[in-house]
Formats: C-alpha cells, structure tokens, sequence
C-alpha cells in the first residue's frame, strides 16, 4: 500500500526488506591493492625506500666528490698558468742571453742534425775567469772546459772535462794552451779549438761568468755539495789590511754533505791548492767546477725552483751568453732528466812545468765519448793525468 505522499514504506533488497530510514552514506572503500611485480620495469615493487640517514649520508659522499673534482681541476689550471707564467719570464732572459753571444760565434758553430729530442748534440761549456783580485780583473780565461754531448738514442749524457793547460794546435796561432784560444779569440776560437782537437763538432756554446753565479746560486736557495775531503786554501784574502791577511788562515770547508750560499759555492769552484792535501791541482779545481754546476742544473730542476720561476725566470740566464732557445733549453733538460747514465770523462796527460802535455789515450776518450767504445777508468800509466772515463758524478779528487 502506498503513503499518501505516494511514496513506499520501504524498500525491497535483495537480502530482504529493512525497516526505517534507509541509509544515504556511501560504503567504505577498501585500500588500493599494491601493483605486483611485473617483467616490463613499469610496475615493479622497489621494496621499502632508503632511511633518512642512508639518503644524508649518499649525498654527502656526492658533495665531497664533487667538490674533490673541482679542486683538482683548479689546482690543474693554476700548474699550467703558472708553468706558462714561468716559461714566458724564462724566455725573456733566453733572449737576453742570446744577444750576450756574438753572431761571429754563432757562425764557428755546426748546426744540429734534428731535435735534441731524438738527435745527438754536442754542447760546449765555458767557465769564465771569476777571480775576485783586481789585479786579474781585466783577463780573460775560460778555467773550466766542459763539453757535453747527448745521446738521447741511449738516455745518456757524456761529460767530457778538458784541462785548460792541455797543449793543443790552436787554429791561426799554433802550439799552445787551450785556454789560450777564449784568452785571445774568445769563445770563437775556443769552439773551433776544441772541435779540431776533439774531432766533435760544437753544436752549441755556453758561456759562463762564475761571477754572477753567486747572485743565481742564492735566488735559488744555495746549492747542496759532497765535499770529499776537508779543505783549507787561502788565496784572494778577503781583507784589505796586508797583516791581517798574513794572519788569515785561509778557507776552510768541512767534510761531508754541505750546503753553500752563493758566495762559499763560488769560494769552493775556485779552490786551487788545498793545504791539507798537497796532491790537488787545477784538475781538481775543474771537477769541483762541474760539481758546483752540476749542484746548481738539480736545484734548478727542482719543485721549489718551479714555483718561483716567475719571479726568477729571467735571473737565471743572467750568467750566461749561449745560442741554446727557450725550448733547446727545455729539451736539454728533458734528456737530462730521462738520462739512465750520466758518463764523466776527462783528457789528461803528463804535467810539464805548467802545461800538460796531451796523453795518447786521450784518443780512447773521444771515443768513449762518441759512443763508439766501451767506457772504461783512468788506467794507471806514466801520465800525471791518466784520461778516462766513470760512471755517475764523481767527487773531486776521485778519478
């Protein structure tokens, strides 16, 4: 039966009729069921994501990484700007000590075959007269003869020492000392000298003014030396009262490990006569010629000397006159560096009052020098100076 308003009293369900009001609200929805793993990678279940502390800890690691990288990068750009600020000021004193060199000189020199890289070059090396007496100030003497020839084909480097009163023909002035050539024809004649005893083309010159190495030698911190034996030597007093040099006893340097400012390193290079070995000569003086030379080409080699090259660049070529480039420069001191063996040579012969006599072997040292012999020491023979050849950087006195 219908109600007056015209509407049911209920309403029919499947499950049977309900009494009173029927109910508006909607059904609880159960929870959306989580998708199932599947195979196509759109759908798969990544399991529980990672803790708070794990994901701090992840982007930590990607910030210290990526700040790492940038320091790197910019410790790079600033080892190649300062490198490029260092080569730019070294060229600067290149050019300088190019123009130090007379382009007569130039002429007297064989060109080079190729790159020092992968050619073989012969470089002569002229110590100067660097005596501090006024009396010798105006001579000119070259007191070390070095010439040095690479051998990049086999990394290595031969020295070859040549005492300067070794008697010798001199081009255009006959039988005399070698240093007589750079007294009188300067470094001209010194190379084409030395070239015509030797048979070794020059390919380059350096000439050195010990000098000014003094100043070089502090720029770059002083030089560390072996002195073999301990030294006492008085010469150029360094006082200008008569008796307090006659109470002056000389020199004096300590045995062992030392190192030298400018000032006692260009002392040592000049020790002549050592009073507490009798036995020492000019011979001697060259080698600790080459030492201190060879002191100073490593402390140039070095980090610390990188580091103030902008500020030194152009000093470092103050001490010299050469025909080398900015980059023959460069070269020569990569063979130096990747050189396995470095080979001291010396000509030698039988002293004559103040000359020396040339030995006959000198001619096995030539040819040790050019590659075409065995190396091989001084043999003991009738020469006051027995020519030879020795492995690594020997210490005065001891060849």
């Amino acid at each position: 039966m219908a109600s007056p308003g015209g509407e049911k009293p209920y309403r029919r369900y499947r499950g049977g009729r309900v009494k009173g009001r029927v109910p508006t609200g909607s059904a609880q929805k159960p929870p959306p069921r989580k998708p199932r793993p599947s195979r196509d990678g759109q759908a798969r279940y990544r399991g529980p994501g990672p803790r708070p502390a794990a994901v701090a800890q992840g982007a930590r690691k990607i910030r210290w990484g990526r700040e790492i990288g940038i320091a790197i990068v910019l410790v790079v750009l600033f080892l190649v700007f300062w490198a490029l600020l260092g080569y730019l000021t070294f060229r600067g004193g290149v050019s300088a000590a190019n123009k130090r060199l007379p382009q007569s000189t130039r002429n007297a020199l064989t060109p080079d075959n190729g790159s020092m890289l992968d050619s073989s070059t012969s470089i002569l090396l002229l110590g100067t007269d660097h005596s501090l007496a006024v009396s010798r100030s105006g001579e000119q003497h070259s007191d070390s003869i070095t010439l040095l020839r690479t051998d990049p084909a086999h990394h290595r480097l031969y020295y070859l020492s040549i005492p300067r009163d070794l008697r010798v023909q001199i081009p255009g002035y006959g039988d005399a000392k070698i240093n007589t050539a750079f007294q009188v024809g300067g470094p001209r004649l010194a190379a084409r000298a030395i070239a015509s005893y030797t048979d070794i083309p020059v390919n380059h010159l350096i000439v050195v003014n010990f000098a000014e190495f003094r100043d070089l030698i502090d720029k770059v911190g002083g030089i560390d030396v072996n002195v073999p034996r301990a030294i006492v030597s008085k010469f150029d007093c360094p006082f200008s009262s008569a008796a307090r040099c006659a109470r002056w006893q000389g020199w004096r340097f300590a045995k062992g490990n030392q190192h030298l400012n400018g000032r006692r390193a260009l002392i040592y290079s000049r020790v002549r006569k050592n009073a507490l070995q009798p036995s020492e000569s000019d011979i001697t003086r060259e080698q600790r010629n080459q030492q201190v030379l060879q002191a100073l080409m490593s402390k140039l080699a070095s980090f610390g000397t990188f580091m103030r090259m902008p500020f030194i660049g152009d000093d470092l070529m103050k001490p010299l006159a050469t025909d080398l480039s900015a980059n023959q420069f460069i070269e020569l001191g990569w063979n130096k560096f990747r050189a396995g063996n470095s080979i001291h040579c010396r000509l030698g012969g039988i002293s004559t009052g103040g000359d020396i006599t040339p030995s006959e072997d000198n001619a096995k040292v030539i040819l040790m020098v050019l590659g075409k012999s065995a190396v091989q020491p001084p043999a003991p023979s009738g020469d006051t100076y027995p020519p030879g050849c020795v492995y690594g950087n020997p210490v005065p006195g001891s060849y």
